[in-house]
């Protein structure tokens, strides 16, 4: 009953912000397009027709075609299912990693800490999309390399977040008590610190989610991560640079994908941020 409550008051606040309110409706919107738009579309992506290549929008091309005659509407569908499936799944494996990083960080700290720390700090030295770059240089191009060099750099932000709500949280007295009555680390760590710092974490991943979206699209505009003939927002970005004067639809379209995926992200993350914060859990 309780948390169903508590529940309905997140929502209730989240719903003040319109600006969150509209990023997760255009979210939500991309993600059923990565869901059920390729079912939809009736041409193949990766199909080359040169006779038809550098075709303005029109009521059989939507979007018009791109240098090699392929549909850009339909890769655009495409590159979102691979898109949102890149970051989504990146920053999770990253933010799972960093949470059991911070949790041991925080709650065992000495060497460990240290030891954890040091390793974060040294991350969180280089620039995100260079330390990707770095990952994909060692790994080589293609989609599993690059969700890794996303995931790798996900693991600091998340690790140092958890490391600092479990110092904090560590010497309460309900952790307190729980270790009185006998209770083991690790049902502590389970079943009470995890829990408290969840609202952190699920913003640091909603926000992550358009990081990551962005540098995947760089990787790919740079020729390091999704490679052709895959329809990813970035790679078609790259491939349309050459015919931009021509048929400048076709890097609007996933530029302004992008733009919007990512600022929705941010918005929702704001919004969540100010609808989970503590403070105002009695307002």
């Amino acid at each position: 009953m309780g948390g169903s409550l508590l529940n309905s008051q997140v929502f209730k606040r989240f719903k003040k912000r319109k600006s969150s309110l509209i990023g997760g409706i255009i979210i939500l919107i991309f993600v059923l397009t990565a869901l059920i738009g390729p079912r939809l579309c009736k041409y193949d992506p990766n199909a080359i027709d040169l006779p038809n290549k550098y075709q303005n929008p029109s009521l059989e091309h939507w979007l018009g075609t791109d240098n090699l005659g392929r549909d850009t509407l339909t890769r655009l569908v495409y590159g979102a299912r691979v898109s949102l499936m890149m970051s989504v799944v990146s920053v999770c494996i990253g933010s799972f990693i960093g949470v059991i990083l911070g949790v041991v960080a925080g709650y065992y700290g000495g060497w460990i800490d240290a030891v954890i720390s040091r390793f974060v700090d040294l991350i969180l030295a280089f620039p995100g999309l260079l330390l990707a770059i770095a990952v994909v240089a060692v790994l080589g191009p293609g989609i599993p390399n690059t969700m890794a060099a996303i995931a790798f750099y996900s693991i600091p932000y998340v690790a140092r977040l958890v490391r600092g709500l479990v110092i904090s949280l560590k010497n309460t007295e309900f952790i307190q008590a729980s270790k009185v009555i006998g209770s083991s680390d690790l049902r502590i760590i389970v079943f009470h610190i995890i829990p408290n710092t969840m609202g952190q974490i699920i913003i640091n991943v909603t926000l992550s989610l358009g990081t990551a979206i962005l540098t995947a699209s760089s990787l790919s505009f740079l020729g390091l991560g999704v490679q052709p003939p895959n329809p990813e927002w970035g790679a078609m970005l790259s491939q349309a640079r050459e015919v931009i004067r021509n048929t400048p639809i076709a890097a609007l379209a996933p530029g302004i994908a992008i733009t919007l995926v990512v600022l929705s992200f941010s918005l929702v993350g704001d919004g969540l941020r100010d609808a989970l914060d503590p403070k105002l859990k009695n307002s």
